[in-house]
């Protein structure tokens, strides 16, 4: 089984971006823990910035992987393109937030992929990449 973790803008600072919200753990830290927990998965991590890029990542495994995990982060709330993507995908996609969004800001309750994605998995920090994985692997 191959799953693609894909996080979007700023979680590259996870570990010192406002750590009362998402925790004092870098994301590759989690990540090896990750490995360690799923050694007969083939786990893969990408982040970016940039939303063309995430497209990118998505269209590259897509077509091949089981699964993709995305955290799009300020993107979950403002892209059509990836919602666009998503769709045209043979990938399930499961959304996934560290924060609960709805316990947040307003214009984080509104999700423009959601729709798209089998399922979302919100506010159970960095557990809720690995309660993803769980969900893929049923």
């Amino acid at each position: 089984m191959k799953i693609q973790i894909i996080n979007g803008p700023n979680l590259n600072l996870l570990g010192s971006r406002e750590p009362d919200i998402y925790g004092q753990t870098s994301f590759q830290t989690f990540f090896e823990d990750l490995q360690s927990q799923y050694p007969a998965i083939e786990l893969s991590y990408y982040q970016s910035n940039i939303e063309g890029e995430l497209i990118d990542k998505m269209q590259e495994v897509g077509f091949t992987y089981d699964a993709i995990i995305l955290n799009a982060g300020a993107y979950t709330h403002t892209s059509i393109a990836l919602l666009d993507c998503i769709r045209s995908l043979k990938a399930e996609v499961i959304e996934v937030h560290i924060s609960n969004v709805y316990a947040r800001e307003d214009f984080r309750h509104k999700s423009m992929i959601s729709s798209a994605c089998k399922g979302v998995i919100a506010g159970f920090g960095l557990n809720s990449y690995r309660l993803a994985i769980e969900a893929v692997v049923g």
